[in-house]
């Protein structure tokens, strides 16, 4: 079995070629179906978001089953392969478990540390799992990956800085106003980042927006959108006396609100604090309105710098994030390790059940004295001694099947325990649930498919085979 991720990204394709791999809600399950019956492929997650598009899947040979993926993806989205061939970016096995780890904790997105993704990944997988497309591995891998996102988010603060211009001015605003609920907010020009940073203020509480443009349809479009109210720049000089909040964007050439409109505005405000945010290049406010009593003005270059020095400790933060992947990677390689060797401890434990029984039995036929009692009291002991003679070999396997004579070990245990007879059932089994899988696949190519605790077993019992080889 192999672990592959194959996908594209806001790094690796522009947004009019992610665009096309958008899906919806609604199309989701119909891919996921359709992705259980490529050939190959044993079990399967679709991560979609706005910045990317990716395919976990488990699959029994790497290369060719990468081939198939793409050939999903150009057949599912009806784009021609070499479209996007030179988008794509493919991992592998353990590579692929770290990009997992490092897209669920949000090292990977555009904005370092972001949670959303978290949210995105855990639907992904969930769904994923409603339609049984998941087994043993992904079940365990996705859990793993959803965990430890959620103690790096918890244990470190890589996602509490402000890390946009729009979302640094409102972080400053509390600062100053510790809250915006009762916070009037005047947006002067209709762009962009005005707009976004009135969203952040209006979501943060700001409850009454002016919008104030030069052309006062436009003025109304935007206010519309914060129940807000439009204005002419005249009626706006005469409302920033009852203004909190300041943001200006409008592209003029010359200073669109002066230090006499400021002082105006503040002499009838007794003293309540004013806060400008000049957004515009070249500025919108003339920079000595910063120099009056109880007014916070703040320009594009010290809102970047706020900005970079939130992304330099994001970083700081991101390299213990760093430490913890790699000690997850760790612990699910050893996990997978001991995976091959899992029917081999049951074929052990119910050997050894076998025995402590026949043997109770034989005592109880020999002592039909005891009452109920006695007989609970020397089977809990039975089976306790037999469970600490076959403690130690079990964990002994477990730590040999990590190293790399593993194959040794295993065909040694088998031979010391004589577990022969247990193995060729096992290996019976196999053969049975692989011509049943194949007889199913060629039957009928619907969505029914192999049902996740039959998956369970196939990866067992491949592995186990693979190893006795």
């Amino acid at each position: 079995m192999h672990l592959i991720v194959v996908g594209l990204n806001y790094r690796t394709a522009p947004v009019e070629m992610r665009e096309r791999f958008t899906l919806s809600d609604k199309e989701m399950p119909l891919a996921l179906q359709a992705l259980k019956q490529t050939t190959g492929i044993l079990e399967g997650v679709v991560v979609a978001t706005c910045n990317r598009t990716e395919i976990y899947a488990v699959v029994d040979r790497l290369h060719l089953c990468g081939h198939h993926i793409r050939a999903f993806m150009e057949q599912w989205f009806k784009i021609p392969r070499k479209e996007f061939n030179s988008h794509l970016y493919m991992y592998e096995d353990d590579r692929s478990v770290e990009h997992l780890f490092r897209v669920a904790s949000g090292l990977d997105s555009m904005i370092i540390g972001e949670t959303q993704i978290l949210g995105q990944v855990r639907d992904a997988f969930l769904l994923a799992q409603e339609q049984q497309a998941t087994g043993t591995l992904f079940n365990r891998l996705f859990k793993q990956a959803i965990t430890l996102a959620k103690r790096a988010h918890s244990e470190t603060s890589v996602g509490e800085s402000a890390v946009s211009v729009s979302y640094a001015a409102v972080e400053l605003g509390k600062r100053i106003f510790g809250r915006f609920d009762d916070k009037k907010v005047m947006i002067m020009g209709a762009g962009k980042m005005s707009e976004l940073t009135a969203q952040h203020l209006h979501s943060n509480g700001a409850k009454e927006v002016f919008v104030v443009n030069r052309t006062i349809e436009k003025a109304a479009d935007l206010a519309g959108k914060f129940q807000g109210t439009a204005m002419t720049f005249d009626e706006a000089m005469d409302r920033l006396k009852d203004t909190d909040i300041v943001i200006s964007s409008t592209g003029a050439e010359k200073f669109v609100i002066s230090r006499k409109h400021i002082e105006a505005a503040m002499s009838a405000r007794k003293k309540k604090p004013l806060f400008l945010i000049d957004i515009a290049v070249p500025r919108d406010i003339e920079p000595s309105c910063g120099d009056i009593p109880n007014v916070f003005l703040y320009d594009i270059d010290d809102l970047e710098g706020i900005v970079e020095s939130n992304m330099a400790k994001r970083r700081k933060e991101a390299a213990i994030i760093e430490e913890m992947i790699e000690l997850e990677q760790e612990a699910y390689q050893q996990w997978y390790a001991t995976l091959g060797v899992s029917p081999l401890i049951r074929a052990l434990q119910d050997k050894a059940a076998s025995i402590q029984e026949n043997t109770l039995e034989s005592l109880l036929r020999k002592l039909p004295e005891l009452d109920e009692r006695q007989v609970k009291v020397i089977r809990k002991l039975t089976k306790s001694i037999v469970n600490q003679v076959i403690h130690d070999p079990i964990l002994r396997i477990k730590e040999l099947a990590a190293e790399k004579r593993s194959d040794e070990a295993m065909k040694l245990f088998v031979q010391l325990f004589a577990l022969e007879d247990e193995v060729a059932i096992l290996k019976a089994e196999q053969i049975a649930e692989e011509k049943s899988r194949k007889e199913l696949i060629s039957s009928s190519r619907s969505a029914e498919s192999t049902p996740g605790s039959m998956r369970d077993v196939e990866i067992l019992l491949s592995q186990l085979a693979g190893a006795l080889r």
